[in-house]
């Protein structure tokens, strides 16, 4: 990969994209991971006003601690970079007081997991509504378009996806090429939506490579029955999961009316 002219293409093009709408910037999450660390330093790089937003919910600390890292290091290297901390704790406490109590179960915990994310999105876009900027989305190729590893109106909600046409490995690449923090690209990646530090690895059964890999077999025509072992195993994990969220990936369906019954 040419890794300075794409870096250069998508600063053109979140530029170009947010001066043609009319719009004075960008605001984004920062969960102290690879992707939302990219994504707000391209942002940055645009010279346009660049929010950043801390939204903890019972988060680990070490999130925590990376995102504060990752912000202070933006706001050295760009002055066009602005951060709020927004903790969200306490509203998701109430959301949890104000609906019908559920017994535990692994729905609840998916369920909850997935509020958070929409608690998240909705703040991200007051934000965005008040000051006139673009909400930035930080999901890369693999999570939006081939295991579909994100929550529906949640960080799956935004105006632009600028890392989304590329893979996870092709993200580390820019990461290190824009020089972000170490503890960053060293850390596990984590959609950080439980408060504890299960990875993503922990929760769709495969590394990113790996998924790398089998979203291009399949992508090629390749089935489950061309593999054998651990290339077998990951391309059922693939498959489900593409298969299981395809409806985030594709257009809401719509009833159409045949037209003699609209006569």
């Amino acid at each position: 990969m040419q890794t300075e002219k794409v870096v250069d293409h998508i600063v053109n093009w979140l530029k170009d994209y947010a001066t043609n709408a009319g719009m004075n910037g960008f605001v984004l999450g920062i969960s102290g991971g690879i992707d939302s660390a990219v994504t707000s330093a391209l942002c940055a790089k645009t010279g346009l006003r660049t929010l950043c937003l801390e939204m903890p919910i019972h988060q680990h600390t070490d999130q925590v601690t990376r995102a504060q890292q990752h912000i202070g290091w933006l706001k050295t290297h760009y002055a066009n970079v602005s951060n709020l901390e927004v903790n969200l704790t306490p509203v998701f406490d109430n959301f949890k007081k104000a609906v019908p109590a559920v017994e535990n179960s692994e729905a609840l915990e998916l369920t909850l997991a997935n509020t958070r994310a929409r608690l998240r999105m909705s703040t991200l876009y007051y934000f965005a509504g008040l000051h006139s900027y673009l909400v930035a989305g930080t999901g890369n190729k693999v999570e939006d378009f081939g295991v579909g590893f994100y929550t529906k109106y949640g960080d799956g909600g935004v105006d632009l996806s600028p890392i989304a046409d590329l893979l996870k490995t092709e993200v580390y690449e820019i990461a290190k090429f824009l020089e972000i923090t170490e503890e960053i690209v060293t850390a596990a990646p984590t959609d950080g939506l439980y408060g504890d530090t299960r990875t993503d690895e922990d929760q769709i059964g495969a590394s990113y490579p790996e998924l790398e890999w089998a979203m291009e077999e399949a992508e090629n025509g390749k089935s489950v029955e061309d593999f054998e072992g651990r290339k077998k195993e990951v391309f059922k994990i693939y498959e489900s999961r593409h298969r299981a969220n395809s409806h985030k990936m594709n257009p809401i369906p719509v009833c159409t009316i045949p037209v003699n019954l609209k006569k």
